[in-house]
């Protein structure tokens, strides 16, 4: 731990931004959240953690507290689009905590969430206990000290520490802010994200299959494909469908959607799947899907990036919140051992650590749409008798992806002990 402590202040109260903050405090630095919306919390869809991320969040001691939360899919079904036929079903379960050390679980976004702000915020936790501030939007940052770099929230209050995170996602502030070029890539895609209630898709005959056992499933078709899996043991099912964009993205990146444009949104799909999406709700959204182009450069002077801010990648790895959970440890990591004095050396090192892996991630997201949409034909058969290795759909494999640790010195907690429910 460091011999003097200081302070990190992180723009940006989401999963990684929470998860930073919390690994920063477990080393026994002052953490200062700064988040923009009035109330801290996640939107209402699920997530997926890898065992990469899993054993993150382990070695915060968190362990327990997921157990509670998660859900537990058997296998992934991967499905043709047409007929719904089976292209391949590899068990995960215990397989994956067997094989990768730690396992793949479900959650919805808030209860995940809210694990980690808890973590924060407990008075009997290790190291100072986070400060958060919400309706703190930062909107500029004041260099002019370059060893105290200070947040400038819209309201205009300040907040000076001695490294700043921008952990502010995709649209980073602190990003534009700072100078950084600007590496924004528009994907020509959009998703839909929802949440069905689990005792809709039990009652109806078309559906009551998924109910069988906890999926995770992947349907593959020309031009978009459909991801599901139920969060909150049952109580939901969580979509992410990705179609051609029709969003105009000069007004807006998000917008409300209904089950009819979902359902016309997959012309000549199984019948399955239209009856499951007719059964969306009201919170339904649309996002159009953008993507930074790789970049090496997540640092000037005491001012550091981290997870969408940096890397913001297409989600066809399910790899986005792993990706900043593992840069939060590696930044933890670093700090955590420095001095005051080695501040710069120690942001240089996380860079250096995690651009290249992180980089890699992104680039296969970015292979994986085209692998995904391919037309039916000769490439598409291949592409099938491919997905049934499950070693990995692109450039990087799952044992790559998800055994490794990227951590100096992993004390984490074992995986091992029970996975008490």
């Amino acid at each position: 731990m460091a011999s003097q402590t200081f302070t990190v202040t992180i723009a940006g109260g989401g999963l990684g931004g929470l998860t930073a903050a919390l690994a920063l405090r477990q080393r026994g630095l002052r953490t200062v959240v700064l988040e923009a919306a009035d109330q801290l919390g996640e939107v209402g869809a699920g997530i997926q953690t890898a065992p990469n991320a899993s054993r993150i969040l382990f070695g915060l001691g968190l362990r327990r507290q997921l157990a509670a939360i998660a859900t537990i899919p058997t296998d992934q079904v991967r499905r043709r689009w047409k007929d719904g036929s089976i292209i391949a079903s590899l068990p995960l379960g215990d397989r994956v905590v067997q094989e990768y050390g730690a396992p793949y679980w479900h959650y919805h976004r808030a209860d995940l969430h809210r694990v980690l702000l808890e973590a924060c915020l407990d008075p009997d936790g290790p190291g100072p206990v986070t400060e958060v501030h919400t309706s703190s939007a930062v909107v500029d940052v004041d260099r002019s000290d370059p060893q105290q770099p200070v947040a400038i929230t819209a309201d205009g209050r300040r907040f000076a520490g001695d490294v700043l995170i921008g952990a502010d996602g995709i649209r980073s502030k602190v990003r534009a802010a700072c100078d950084f070029e600007d590496t924004l890539v528009f994907s020509g895609e959009m998703c839909y994200r929802l949440l069905i209630p689990g005792d809709k898709i039990a009652a109806d005959p078309a559906t009551r299959f998924l109910c069988d056992r906890f999926h995770s499933t992947i349907w593959y078709g020309p031009d978009r494909h459909l991801v599901h899996y139920f969060v909150r043991g049952g109580e939901f099912l969580n979509v992410v469908a990705v179609v051609p964009n029709t969003i105009d993205t000069t007004d807006a990146w998000t917008l409300p959607a209904t089950a009819d444009e979902l359902v016309e949104a997959f012309p000549g799909w199984d019948d399955r799947v239209a009856a499951m999406l007719s059964k969306a709700e009201g919170d339904a959204t649309k996002w159009a899907l953008f993507r930074r182009r790789r970049d090496p450069v997540w640092v000037d002077g005491r001012v550091a990036l981290l997870g969408d801010a940096c890397h913001a990648m297409l989600p066809y790895q399910a790899q986005g919140a792993s990706q900043a959970m593992e840069d939060a440890a590696v930044l933890a990591e670093e700090l955590g051992s420095a001095t005051r004095d080695g501040i710069d050396q120690a942001l240089i090192r996380y860079v250096a650590r995690r651009a290249t892996h992180a980089g890699m991630v992104q680039d296969a997201s970015l292979q994986n749409m085209r692998f995904y949409h391919l037309p039916d034909g000769p490439e598409q058969e291949e592409r099938d008798r491919l997905l049934r290795d499950f070693r990995g759909e692109s450039d990087v494999s799952y044992d790559w992806l998800w055994k490794g640790t990227p951590l100096n010195n992993p004390d984490l907690e074992s995986h091992t002990y029970p996975f008490a429910r």
